[in-house]
């Protein structure tokens, strides 16, 4: 298997199931819809879409990947993008670029990027509990619903920006960044495959070792940004380049330098593929992921 066909594949299956998903510019919301499906459709890998999607195949084989799963892969998707779009704002990293184009308040103002961001997260939720969408078990659809509102909230993506935000300009112990790392970053890329193999109808042992997995591969994929963040330009990034430096973050960079950084993302990586030592041939694609997070440039 290539990992750039496959991705491509994926992401390609993901977008167009969008516009099934997401309302039309149309009616009396249009406006709010328009910067809503801004962000949306300003490109993206589409990661934890595709993370799930994975996870399923890794458990119940390609059949996985169908009609039951994509709103579910849609829905994390939704709320990835609420994220960066409240991330960007003046109030939080203060952006003016991202994937390469205006950030959502630039084009919409503050108080339309905050509303589109609400109006995601809040669809994402109706998307993961709509039955017309997916033919989910509902103990299955409850236990996913659990598993994302939890990654998602205070005591996962939000707390952890919380705590990123709390602690810029200060001196903090490298437990602290971990927490952060693993939070604002890791929670929901771990909850993107629990999700996936919760619906492929995954059993304890398995799901034990997808959680293990979500948990490397979300602290790696956060150690690399760190590295970008330092290392990439911002043509390459497609936003603001050097800006933890410039807001006074503490990164993986900062506390180990850039090489010992390197190799701790991929000694991370590695753990997260021993993880899979008991799936067969189904999980490559989640090994080629993990490998994708580790050697990607932007």
């Amino acid at each position: 298997m290539e990992i750039k066909s496959y991705l491509n594949k994926q992401r390609d299956l993901v977008e167009q199931s969008f516009d099934s998903y997401i309302p039309a510019t149309e009616g009396v919301f249009r406006d709010h819809i328009k910067a809503l499906r801004y962000s949306l459709f300003a490109g993206g890998k589409r990661i934890r879409p595709i993370l799930c999607l994975a996870a399923a195949s890794a458990v119940r084989g390609e059949t996985a990947t169908g009609n039951d799963l994509l709103p579910v892969a849609c829905a994390l998707e939704c709320i990835h993008t609420y994220s960066l779009i409240h991330d960007d704002l003046p109030a939080m990293d203060n952006d003016e670029l991202r994937r390469g184009k205006p950030t959502n308040h630039i084009l919409y103002g503050e108080a339309g990027a905050i509303l589109a961001g609400d109006g995601l997260l809040t669809w994402a939720f109706d998307l993961l509990s709509d039955t017309a969408y997916g033919n989910l078990e509902p103990e299955r659809r409850l236990r996913i619903i659990h598993v994302v509102a939890r990654a998602a909230g205070s005591l996962g993506m939000v707390g952890g920006q919380a705590l990123d935000i709390a602690h810029e300009n200060t001196t903090f112990p490298f437990e602290t960044l971990q927490t952060i790392h693993r939070s604002k970053t890791g929670a929901l890329i771990t909850a993107s495959v629990l999700a996936g193999g919760i619906g492929a109808g995954a059993d304890v042992q398995q799901l034990a070792a997808l959680k293990d997995y979500g948990d490397q591969i979300g602290l790696a994929f956060q150690i690399v940004d760190d590295l970008l963040n330092a290392t990439a330009t911002t043509e390459q990034l497609g936003k603001a380049a050097g800006s933890d430096i410039k807001l006074g973050k503490a990164t993986y960079p900062a506390y180990f330098g850039v090489e010992e950084t390197r190799t701790l993302a991929q000694a991370t990586v590695e753990m997260a593929k021993t993880a899979l030592s008991n799936f067969d041939h189904k999980a490559e694609p989640l090994r080629l992921l993990a490998d994708y997070i580790y050697t990607r440039s932007h």
